[in-house]
């Protein structure tokens, strides 16, 4: 929370502040006294105040903490604390326009797998934002038909998952003593029988309890092989997100050239897809749209760059996944947060 309300400034300094961060966001460069006194005719400021007075006013900003002056300019430019206030306390959202919903829904209903719906909502974010769009897809919950275990060595077994969808998943189990043919197709012979139909969480959830309780026939081998045989997918399952990244060459624009370095840190931070997932997991609980600026958020803290995200949910409304853009500082947070949020709604219409 920045340590000034827009409350405590005064209506000259908002009016000053406000002009300022409008400007950078739409130019990338910072805003100097002249241009804010210049006749909005001209792409001024039209502010009826002295170019001394500008001065006064944008140094108590500076001083506050809410603008820089660059070293090169003698202009100002939003700190990230600015653009902070500004998104909480001064922002008017414009929401998309009757055509921009209607090539939003278009795009991502096309017939297909909802595979390429996440693909073309990640391009179309992109195409939209002017930054790069980001999906993360829903966390397979396939519900088992059959699992087979097939011994490798004494202490390795291959586990074979066969979803009710008809996907097949393997996995190699490394086990703590030896076990026989027979134990393992016991346990894959339990899981089978008892467990087909649910996903991953209720087999794993239904053979704790029947296992706790004393209701199970399995011997102590063949309970923890039917252990192990669930909670490995488990485990990768929670440990292995997907993400859709579409557009990063869009972050080579124009006012990139004069901060290379800071592209290429965004650049190298989006190869990670782990930890970009890892951010945008943290808005799965958000009830709306959440916006990281900058060091706020340390995966993104060195490249300076802002993230725009929203979870989107299935028809009976829990949360599947969460798509985003990221892009410079000077992200259009008043065009984009809404896009954002209308094409997580969108999205959500077409999860089953």
């Amino acid at each position: 929370m920045p340590p000034h309300p827009v409350t405590e400034l005064s209506t000259r300094a908002r009016e000053v502040f406000r002009l300022v961060v409008e400007g950078y966001i739409a130019s990338g460069q910072p805003v100097g006294s002249k241009t804010l006194a210049g006749p909005k005719s001209e792409g001024g400021g039209g502010l009826n105040l002295s170019p001394a007075s500008i001065r006064s006013v944008l140094h108590e900003l500076e001083t506050l903490g809410l603008l820089a002056a660059p070293h090169t300019s003698a202009g100002r430019m939003p700190t990230e604390t600015g653009l902070r206030l500004f998104v909480d306390g001064m922002m008017q959202v414009a929401e998309p326009s009757a055509e921009e919903r209607r090539t939003i829904e278009t795009r991502i209903s096309a017939p297909g797998p909802i595979e390429a719906a996440l693909e073309a909502t990640s391009a179309l974010l992109s195409d939209i934002s002017g930054a790069a769009g980001m999906v993360m897809v829903p966390r397979r919950e396939p519900r088992l038909a059959q699992l087979t275990l097939v011994p490798l060595a004494p202490t390795r077994a291959l586990a074979v998952l066969v979803g009710e969808d008809g996907g097949i998943e393997n996995r190699v189990i490394d086990l703590d003593a030896p076990a026989s043919a027979s134990a393992l197709e016991q346990a894959g012979n339990y899981i089978t029988a008892r467990l087909a139909g649910r996903t991953l969480a209720e087999a794993a959830t239904a053979m704790q309890a029947e296992l706790a309780g004393g209701r199970s026939q399995l011997d102590a081998a063949s309970r923890d092989l039917v252990e192990r045989g669930l909670a490995i997918w488990s485990e990768d399952a929670s440990r292995r997100p997907v993400l859709i990244v579409r557009g990063a060459a869009n972050l080579l624009d124009e006012t990139a050239l004069g901060d290379i370095e800071r592209v290429r840190q965004l650049l190298d931070d989006l190869e990670s897809k782990q930890a970009v997932a890892e951010l945008l997991e943290s808005a799965r609980s958000a009830e709306a749209t959440r916006i990281f600026i900058g060091s706020e958020n340390r995966l993104f803290a060195l490249s300076g760059s802002s993230v725009i995200a929203s979870p989107y949910r299935d028809r009976e409304g829990r949360v599947v996944g969460v798509l985003g853009v990221i892009g410079p500082t000077r992200l259009n947070y008043a065009r984009v947060v809404p896009i954002v949020d209308f094409t997580a709604r969108s999205l959500g219409k077409l999860i089953g």
